[in-house]
């Protein structure tokens, strides 16, 4: 069973709406804790988002049963952690230490009453149930909220800046040879499990060989970059036939390992997969270092954990490699993201139509402005119908149309502009979009959906701050 959020106004209780927050103080935190409680004291934004977390999470579940955590409390704890960029043993450590994000959970009492504490794995496990399209549905009545928030006049238009730029995922630095490493270290850890739960399994007493031997010879392999093609291809085909050797033995696993329970189903469909990547990676060693083949792009891959990785060369020097995905941005004039998508090996210019159907079935543009990566003369013509002021650079030479576009006045403000989205970008690495450590694909989006939440409330929360300081200041004049 779990709730939206009732708070049981009881003897010692500190409650959500009294918080205090100190407006001389310029921590991320603060300017969080501002727009989470405008959120939670204001009626049309605090039903429709307990409407939609309601309708994902309790959809589902029964009226009676244990407690779980109430919304609310799995909502903060989500943009805590993106909005201050820390880890869950941070979050773990403020949900249960820090007064203020108790009081905002409804959990903190006055000194002398019982103490309610989180449980560590329990903000882990409550954390990742916001998936991708509820936090788009969320980020949807945030940025209403900053625009009420920030916008003078309701029927004001947007102006608007597209850009896109990597979000790492959690990988080392991808070689077939250290990925042959990774699939052969997986397939003994699994082979491990087995051997702990089922004693007497034959054949495998010298399992702790196999894993010194081959990482050994992957580390010597790693180690002969300077020395002659003969020696690097003699310590090549040692390093193969080790992990040849280690592959056949293991060809077989349903006839030397046991299948008697849904744990043992799981292990073994865990050894099937690493052992598909160590064959996969066997052939790609072989062909690269001892037939000497050029690999095509498509028959890589640049981790056997994090999958949808992708290799992303965007032609800048530092990094000229990035390992993760494309996300394309889309941030308003009081820089507030009003909308996102992951690139799934797409490039800046296919997304642009569909990027438009999206953006103009919601919100009025004034103008909007690109980088060259968008142009196609099909994606301009088409804006041009919509946008009165659009600024997309050509991709290459001018002509004199062209040219005298590009130098009239307007185009160059708005283009000058743009470069406001770097910071927009710049501010989401530093809560965290910079790289994900959650596994999986689907953590993935999460992952990046909490943190556009979180930048989004951080931008509405200093705002906040701003407009309280004024009012402040005009009431000690009077």
């Amino acid at each position: 069973m779990r709730k939206k959020f009732e708070q049981q106004i009881a003897i010692g209780q500190k409650i959500i709406q009294d918080i205090h927050v100190n407006l001389k103080c310029r921590d991320a935190f603060t300017k969080l804790v501002l727009s989470l409680k405008e959120i939670f004291i204001t009626p049309e934004y605090n039903e429709v988002i307990f409407s939609i977390l309601e309708k994902k999470l309790c959809s589902d579940k029964k009226k009676t049963g244990r407690t779980g955590m109430d919304l609310w409390q799995i909502f903060v704890l989500a943009q805590t952690r993106l909005a201050l960029n820390i880890s869950y043993d941070r979050l773990h450590h403020m949900a249960n230490f820090d007064t203020l994000l108790r009081q905002l959970l409804g959990i903190e009492k006055d000194y002398g009453y019982e103490k309610i504490e989180l449980e560590y794995q329990n903000i882990i496990d409550n954390v990742h149930l916001l998936d991708d399209d509820l936090l788009r549905q969320i980020n949807e009545v945030i940025v209403k909220m900053g625009h009420d928030v920030f916008k003078k006049k309701e029927e004001e238009a947007l102006h608007l800046k597209t850009d896109s730029y990597v979000v790492e995922s959690n990988v080392h630095f991808p070689t077939d040879y250290n990925l042959l490493w990774d699939s052969t270290r997986k397939c003994i850890d699994v082979i491990e499990s087995f051997l702990n739960k089922y004693n007497e399994i034959p054949g495998w007493r010298n399992l702790q060989y196999w894993f010194r031997e081959i990482k050994n010879h992957m580390r010597n392999l790693s180690q002969a970059a300077k020395k002659s093609a003969e020696k690097r291809k003699s310590i090549a085909e040692q390093y193969l036939n080790k992990a040849k050797l280690f592959a056949k033995k293991i060809e077989n696993p349903l006839q030397v390992f046991p299948l008697e329970s849904e744990k043992d189903l799981s292990l073994h469909l865990e050894l099937e997969y690493y052992k598909d990547m160590l064959d996969k990676h066997i052939d790609l060693v072989e062909r690269r270092l001892i037939k000497g083949e050029e690999i095509p792009h498509s028959d890589k891959i640049f981790s056997i954990f994090e999958t949808y990785t992708e290799w992303i060369n965007k032609g800048k020097q530092h990094p000229n490699v990035e390992l993760g995905k494309n996300l394309q941005l889309t941030s308003d004039q009081f820089d507030l993201i009003i909308d996102y998508k992951i690139m799934e090996h797409e490039v800046d210019k296919s997304l642009v139509i569909p990027l438009v159907d999206r953006i103009l079935s919601k919100f009025i543009v004034s103008s909007w402005s690109f980088d060259k990566g968008f142009y196609t003369k099909d994606n301009k013509e088409l804006l041009k119908l919509f946008i009165n002021n659009l600024v997309m650079p050509k991709k290459g030479r001018l002509n004199l149309i062209e040219k005298e576009e590009e130098s009239t006045k307007i185009f160059k403000k708005f283009r000058n502009k743009h470069s406001a989205v770097e910071s927009n970008i710049n501010s989401l690495e530093k809560k965290g979009l910079d790289r994900c450590p959650d596994k999986g694909y689907q953590h993935f989006k999460n992952y990046i959906g909490v943190g556009i939440c979180a930048y989004n409330l951080h931008r509405i929360g200093a705002e906040l701050m701003k407009q309280q300081i004024q009012k402040l200041a005009l009431k000690i004049a009077a």
